[in-house]
């Protein structure tokens, strides 16, 4: 894959503008995104270095390195990365009401680790963390990397099946040579048109199809602005053209648009169900309903019994209403276990439980949903 690799040096080669430029943009791009009545942004790889996540084709890259037979020393596995200041702020852009859509070609998956509504992001190279069923269509994310590596780069079948139709599931990673899915990629095209203002962060705007959409925007009228290190083949149609490090430079806008940077909260939702009289059912999910592997173990303390895959389902040997349970999570943010009673005697069915944690906190905070 070292052919992804920027051909010369001078395609490698960062630049940084002073602070005063960089002060000055920031207050435009503010400006901007206030004005704007369908602000979209595009994020590459450069999002993610900060959560000591390698990019590709920057000087220290992974293309970049492997086209000179060397490979990427340390860095941080995206499944323990924390999602960055361009990550939350992106997320508080939106809560703000500012930022309609988000295209990324990332695949780690911290868009949305980071709380940014799935309906509106479009994950254009897939995401490591997603099993998708290409039978029914139905999404499992996990806490693990789906990707089975044994397998040829473009055999994608898992060792699992779908638990809605038994069919076996896929990674949704997308290699070269490989087609886009055809939702993420619809979206992506059609949010850029509809943009007038498309904020392109930390992408070299070199791989097609996605190149294509920051440039759809303004061909179309809208304004194209890039934050990059590097130089990418848009610069000519870019309205303003940003040298900075991604987290630098976003600390600066939000201040000029008045906003908070919201401190990360790792979230993970569990269902606890009477599936029948006689069996008590637990399961990770995510907020739109969409099933999540991020329990690794479950114990009923009432019995001692536990239980370390899923389907976490407990078989009663007698009816029982009240329910002492203890979760263990994967463990990716060494985060703790907790010990939650659910009763059943309301004539309740289900619960569903949110859990919350601060890292600088290391304790869960739990709240049950209506």
């Amino acid at each position: 894959m070292a052919f992804s690799a920027h051909k010369d040096a001078e395609q490698v080669r960062e630049f940084e503008s002073d602070e005063t430029t960089l002060e000055k943009q920031a207050s435009q791009l503010a400006q901007w995104i206030r004005e704007s009545k369908h602000f979209v942004a595009f994020t590459g790889a450069g999002i993610s270095t900060s959560a000591g996540i390698p990019d590709f084709r920057g000087p220290q890259g992974v293309w970049t390195l492997r086209a000179k037979g060397e490979y990427p020393k340390g860095g941080t596995s995206t499944l323990s990365a924390v999602p960055t200041k361009g990550h939350m702020a992106l997320v508080e852009m939106e809560k703000a009401g500012l930022l309609k859509f988000l295209i990324s070609q990332n695949c780690d998956g911290l868009h949305r680790r980071s709380g940014f509504p799935p309906e509106k992001l479009a994950e254009l190279h897939g995401n490591s963390n997603l099993d998708r069923c290409v039978k029914c269509g139905k999404e499992y994310l996990r806490d693990f990397h789906t990707r089975n590596h044994s397998n040829h780069v473009h055999e994608h079948r898992t060792v699992r099946k779908c638990p809605a139709c038994g069919d076996w599931l896929h990674d949704t990673i997308i290699n070269f040579s490989e087609s886009l899915p055809e939702k993420p990629l619809r979206n992506g095209f059609l949010h850029s048109r509809q943009s007038d203002l498309h904020l392109v962060i930390g992408s070299s705007l070199t791989v097609s199809p996605a190149c294509r959409m920051p440039q759809e925007t303004a061909t179309s009228g809208g304004k194209l602005v890039i934050i990059n290190l590097q130089k990418t083949p848009l610069d000519p149609l870019a309205d303003l053209r940003i040298f900075a490090k991604v987290d630098t430079f976003i600390e600066k806008v939000m201040k000029h648009l008045k906003l908070q940077i919201p401190e990360w909260t790792l979230r993970r939702w569990v269902q606890i169900s009477m599936k029948d009289e006689s069996t008590l059912q637990i399961a990770g999910l995510e907020p739109d309903g969409t099933p999540a592997s991020i329990l690794s173990q479950v114990e009923l303390l009432n019995t001692g019994e536990k239980l370390q895959r899923e389907p976490f389902e407990f078989h009663l040997k007698s009816p029982e209403k009240k329910f002492k349970l203890r979760f263990y999570f994967m463990g990716n943010y060494n985060e703790p276990s907790i010990d939650f009673e659910v009763n059943f005697e309301n004539g309740k069915k289900e619960n569903r439980l949110r859990f919350e944690l601060k890292l600088s906190k290391n304790n869960w905070d739990v709240f049950v949903e209506k």
